[in-house]
């Protein structure tokens, strides 16, 4: 997800939280089951309504101080923590860099769990003190019962989750092997999430041949898929990472970028990118460099007003655009421009532009080294 997506309510410990519009759904789903899940009770409608609230609203603060503790052990470790995004599935803290350590991944991981099951034991201790069949006591109950469910789940082996991030820890240090205990434990996630789409579908046609709940076994089948999907990208970036190590920008950049003028139509631009096959230029004025236009830029403009915009009205500036030096590591260029949230990168060396790295540009770099080292390690 990327850096800034969704709504931003807040910041903690310098770390921006954001909303994704699928926690509006879930936020809603879960206050409307509540609420109307307490029909067979004495509370009148407001008070149910408050209830199914209160739980929404403890559950996804719930979810924050979850992220926020793997933030924290990743901040005493230097590591910069970009963004906490609450979505449909939960919450995601995204760490911009991965631990450098077995131990350090470790310690970032088993946070989370153990910080829900804290949660889970003052709700439990909170249950206690509260009047029993209360509203604040069924508010209490269901959170200890959510966090510790939550934390327990979060420790099955499957890559994502944190379960799966303790495991490759564990592995990471028994064989010293980033890249091979990250594939292990991706492995692992895809056979946890294959499982629990096979139980969620066994679920939901038991239930309809029982004229029971079929919701909980696709929901089951829709997470399993999630996690599946979320294992999969998590190795793909992993081995995109390693394909980059011992690269320089230099090595990235495409250089002697053709030129085009700033007075010229989008439609025009088109045609030269069609005629060039190149996807970006530069915007030359009265012989200086005046900023960068690329596809992307173009595409954010409707089709029908191509004709009657100029390529100066939409490009990068030359002061608004982000530069690397040729020197700097692929992989810094890397997350620089994952936590700036940019395309590309402008290259430069004693103040001259001298090439252009794009997502495209690494893309291909890493597709070609990766598919030499399947073929190198299908010879072995």
């Amino acid at each position: 997800m990327p850096r800034g997506s969704g709504l931003k309510i807040g910041r903690v410990f310098g770390i921006p939280i954001y909303l994704s519009s699928s926690w509006f759904l879930i936020f809603a789903l879960i206050t409307y089951s509540y609420a109307t899940g307490l029909g067979d009770t004495q509370w009148s409608t407001p008070q149910r309504w408050a209830v199914g609230i209160a739980v929404s609203v403890l559950f996804f603060s719930s979810l924050v101080f979850h992220e926020l503790s793997h933030s924290v052990v990743a901040l005493h470790y230097k590591i910069p923590v970009a963004s906490i995004t609450l979505f449909i599935f939960g919450g995601v803290a995204r760490i911009t860099r991965e631990p450098k350590t077995a131990s350090q991944e470790f310690q970032i991981a088993v946070a989370g769990p153990l910080s829900s099951y804290f949660l889970a034991l003052v709700f439990f201790l909170g249950s206690l003190l509260t009047a029993p069949h209360s509203m604040l006591n069924l508010v209490t109950e269901t959170l200890a019962v959510i966090n510790g469910a939550l934390a327990t789940f979060n420790l099955l082996p499957g890559f994502p989750l944190d379960g799966g991030r303790i495991f490759r820890s564990i592995v990471w240090g028994i064989n010293k092997n980033y890249e091979r205990s990250t594939r292990i434990a991706a492995r692992s996630g895809q056979v946890i999430a294959y499982a629990m789409m096979g139980g969620g579908m066994l679920w939901a046609v038991r239930a309809y041949s029982t004229n029971g709940d079929v919701v909980q076994g696709l929901w089951l089948v829709f997470i399993g898929w999630y996690l599946l999907t979320a294992a999969r990208q998590s190795y793909v970036q992993v081995e995109a990472e390693g394909a980059l190590e011992g690269l320089h920008v230099a090595d990235l950049m495409t250089p002697d970028l053709p030129s085009v003028k700033r007075d010229i139509t989008l439609e025009e631009y088109a045609q030269e990118v069609a005629r060039s096959g190149r996807r970006a230029h530069l915007v030359i004025s009265d012989g200086q460099l005046a900023g960068l236009m690329t596809v992307p830029v173009m595409q954010t403009v409707p089709r029908e007003e191509w004709a009657t915009t100029s390529v100066q009205a939409v490009m990068l500036p030359r002061d608004g655009l982000h530069w690397a030096a040729p020197e700097e590591s692929a992989l810094a260029l890397l997350e620089r421009m994952r936590n700036a949230n940019v395309e590309e990168m402008a290259v430069g060396t004693g103040g001259n532009l001298v090439g252009l790295v794009t997502r495209d540009s690494i893309l291909r770099v890493v597709q070609a080294r990766v598919n030499l080292q399947h073929l190198h390690a299908a010879k072995h």
